[in-house]
């Protein structure tokens, strides 16, 4: 079995020329940052600021420059030891598992948490960062108090991410959703997510913003304005949801890229590493590999503290969650 020691040289190395990669892309966001600014303080007479729609403190902000953690040296790398089932550790009451050493795997149910871009496809890349943003709490609530409501069903749960990061009213969603709500949130909690959300956007203003946001960030604020129109229309099914938060189609390699391959290795902070293996939105294979000696051994792995992000930046970055894909 290889040893902790062997790895974790070669996981530094890494981790250093990953900051470099970091540098670049922060780079690249600054640049569209300051253009998003210019046109959202020529819209609609100033009535509609970057703090309300593409800017200030959002609900999750995790994005690649947080996927600080990246072992390339570590591709086309597989364990030596027999893959296990997760579902064999034990489970902490976060819906999380107690690690042990070992090649572990587990097919869970994923979620969106960009709306406006494209899934996973492509042979894109995905790695570890956790999660950001000032919903960041109440995001990581739903995806783990999900575990103990099997009854919930995964589209119900995806509703409630895609309100949070559309910033639509809770007190708008149906009597359904607001009924599964409040069995994965506290009231405070509920209450936050309302003072926090944007009311409606008038068509004919969305429409001058659009006009002038670039590209990529214009498909992402009309997925979320077209979500909170959605999310108050009790009529809206999830397939209308879905078709308005999931682009479909080719897609090319948005700002701020980097070339991932699929199935590239994350060092965790607490010791193990971790990879991705999305297949679809709606699940991922997630695998972990537990070094003999490792620090991480008999710490948890909680799903709802991993978001999987692309290396892409066209497509939708994934929480996990300790739900088997399939089983609700």
């Amino acid at each position: 079995m290889q040893s902790w020691n062997s790895f974790k040289r070669i996981a530094v190395r890494a981790t250093l020329a990953l900051a470099l990669g970091a540098a670049v892309t922060d780079s690249a966001t600054a640049q569209i940052g300051g253009r998003i600014r210019g046109a959202v303080g020529r819209v609609a007479g100033g009535r509609l600021s970057l703090d309300q729609l593409v800017g200030g403190s959002q609900p999750i902000s995790t994005s690649l420059p947080d996927a600080r953690w990246a072992v390339d040296s570590l591709d086309n790398f597989t364990p030596r030891e027999a893959k296990r089932s997760m579902l064999q550790l034990q489970r902490t009451p976060n819906g999380g598992f107690v690690l042990q050493p070992g090649y572990w795997e587990m097919h869970d149910q994923s979620y969106c948490l960009h709306a406006g871009t494209h899934g996973p496809g492509g042979g894109d890349g995905y790695l570890y960062a956790p999660p950001k943003g000032s919903a960041d709490d109440a995001v990581m609530s739903i995806v783990r108090n999900s575990v103990q409501h099997p009854e919930i069903e995964q589209h119900d749960i995806q509703t409630l991410l895609w309100a949070i990061v559309a910033r639509a009213k809770f007190e708008d969603l149906s009597t359904e959703h607001k009924a599964v709500a409040s069995r994965l949130l506290t009231p405070r909690q509920i209450a936050s997510l309302n003072r926090s959300a944007l009311d409606l956007v008038p068509g004919d203003q969305m429409g001058a913003l659009l006009d002038r946001v670039p590209g990529p960030v214009r498909q992402v604020v009309q997925a979320e304005s077209q979500l909170r129109t959605l999310l108050a229309d009790p009529t809206a099914s999830f397939q209308q949801l879905e078709a308005a938060a999931v682009l479909t189609g080719a897609v090319g390699m948005g700002p701020g890229s980097r070339a991932v391959p699929s199935g590239r290795w994350s060092l965790h902070p607490d010791g193990y590493y971790v990879r991705y293996l999305p297949q679809g939105y709606t699940n991922t294979i997630v695998q972990i590999w537990v070094p003999q000696g490792s620090p991480a051994v008999g710490k948890e792995y909680d799903p709802a503290a991993h978001i999987a992000v692309p290396g892409n930046t066209a497509r939708q970055r994934l929480i996990q969650s300790g739900r088997v894909y399939g089983n609700h």
